[in-house]
């Protein structure tokens, strides 16, 4: 591979195959089953390569393409038990994984963005890639001042192909939703297009993580790696690694894992009031847990910036559905445009619609397992109970959409890790009129 395919009609082409290739697979499944075939060994077949399927396309486009799958993959608790093992794992490893770039494709984008003398930089420069991502590749390498670091390097072509991905995506939207049962695939998509142009950029994410890095310098929860170097193409950070997420979701101890979703929480729901700003890229592949425990957290191509913290709003609707207060809770979601116009939904409704997902927050711990997580898809997803009717009447007003996102996916890793997670404590926190006396005015 030289570079993200890039021709839009071969990538189109590619990424069409995903329903075909699972709508076939289904056929099959049915005329083996006229045949006598056993149906619980045939479905399980067909699940098992549908994921690798998946994980083959998103994959090996890299691009928008796996960017969708690594965004699919923090909500993979959400998926029935009867779908979820073959794509867990597929889309687990879309995490970290892609095939990489040639050596002769790296030397020329270093020499792009950091001059032909670019070798001078580093003392040594290692040929294999030590992590594929969906954008770029990180090399690991020795600093000239003997520093151990990071360099990461873009894909050649990238913008064009996450762009172009991103665009059939969305196209292909309703054709793509039985890949991820208990999802709203469009919306997903469409705020991955609106944020990439800015991921695209490293100078930009470089920014991003020096703010980050400065307000957690000698934190004793999390580690941000400083910036040693930064092009529009490509950056230099300080290489720091510990045990991936990943590998404590798939066989941590409870300790380690409670340990994590802790450390994860902490960092979250600290950001917008310490650094005015969201890490918003939550998937397991971002986050390590060093051996001195601390949380490390890489790849800020992707902030929310929140210059007045968390949206005093979200606390406050959060307050209200806590302590019951129906009637002032929809109020504040009118005025907020959290409710479509025209219709008719009672303050009643849109309690039973809300509530539930306060749970966590109701006690001092919280066990956050993939079947609550299940649950709460299924309750809001099945056409069949009111929550439904209830959420075709809601809407999400773009300036709440990242935030709202993030703060999902953070809690389908919490579910992922199996976690008892002392929540209640952590928000309250960083979010203290959250549990105190009378909630102030919206936007006071």
């Amino acid at each position: 591979m030289t570079d993200i395919p890039r021709r839009t009609a071969a990538r189109t082409a590619k990424l069409a195959s995903l329903p075909l290739g699972v709508a076939g697979r289904v056929a099959a499944g049915w005329g083996r089953r006229l045949v006598g075939g056993d149906s619980d060994h045939i479905s399980a077949q067909m699940m098992a390569r549908s994921a690798e399927h998946l994980f083959a396309v998103l994959g090996e486009l890299k691009g928008g393409a796996m960017k969708f799958g690594q965004a699919l993959s923090v909500f993979e608790a959400a998926v029935p038990e009867e779908f979820g093992e073959p794509y867990r794992e597929a889309l687990t490893r879309l995490q970290s994984a892609a095939p990489p770039m040639p050596p002769a494709d790296v030397h020329r984008m270093l020499a792009e963005q950091f001059g032909r003398g670019w070798r001078t930089r580093f003392q040594d420069f290692d040929e294999v890639p030590a992590a594929a991502a969906s954008i770029g590749q990180v090399h690991r390498a020795i600093w000239r001042d003997g520093r151990e670091v990071a360099v990461k390097v873009q894909y050649p072509g990238a913008e064009e192909a996450v762009l172009s991905d991103l665009r059939q995506l969305s196209r292909m939207s309703r054709l793509l939703q039985p890949l991820a049962p208990g999802m709203e695939i469009k919306p997903l998509i469409n705020e991955l297009r609106e944020r990439m142009v800015e991921e695209l950029d490293y100078r930009t994410e470089a920014d991003n993580q020096r703010a980050f890095a400065a307000v957690y310098a000698g934190d004793d929860k999390v580690r941000v790696p400083k910036v040693v170097a930064s092009a529009p193409r490509a950056m230099v950070s300080e290489w720091v690694a510990g045990r991936p997420l990943a590998s404590i979701i798939r066989d941590g101890s409870q300790q380690d894992r409670d340990a994590a979703a802790a450390l994860l929480a902490e960092f979250h729901y600290s950001a917008p009031a310490r650094a005015r700003l969201l890490h918003a890229d939550p998937h397991p592949g971002n986050f390590h847990v060093l051996d001195d425990g601390r949380l490390l957290v890489l790849d800020y191509g992707a902030v929310a910036r929140l210059p007045e913290g968390l949206p005093r709003e979200l606390t406050i609707m959060t307050k209200y559905a806590l302590e019951g207060r129906s009637s002032e809770l929809m109020e504040l979601m009118r005025a907020e445009g959290f409710v479509r116009p025209g219709t008719t939904i009672t303050a009643e409704e849109a309690m039973t619609y809300l509530s539930p997902f306060t749970e966590p927050l109701r006690t001092d711990r919280f066990h956050f397992t993939r079947r609550w997580l299940r649950g709460q898809a299924e309750r809001v997803g099945d056409l069949r109970r009111p929550e439904f009717d209830t959420g075709r009447s809601l809407n999400l007003p773009p300036q709440y959409l990242l935030v709202h996102r993030v703060t999902f996916g953070t809690l389908g890793i919490l579910c992922q890790l199996d976690a008892d997670v002392p929540l209640r404590g952590i928000v309250g926190t960083w979010q203290p009129e959250l549990f105190s006396g009378e909630a102030p005015a919206a936007g006071g």
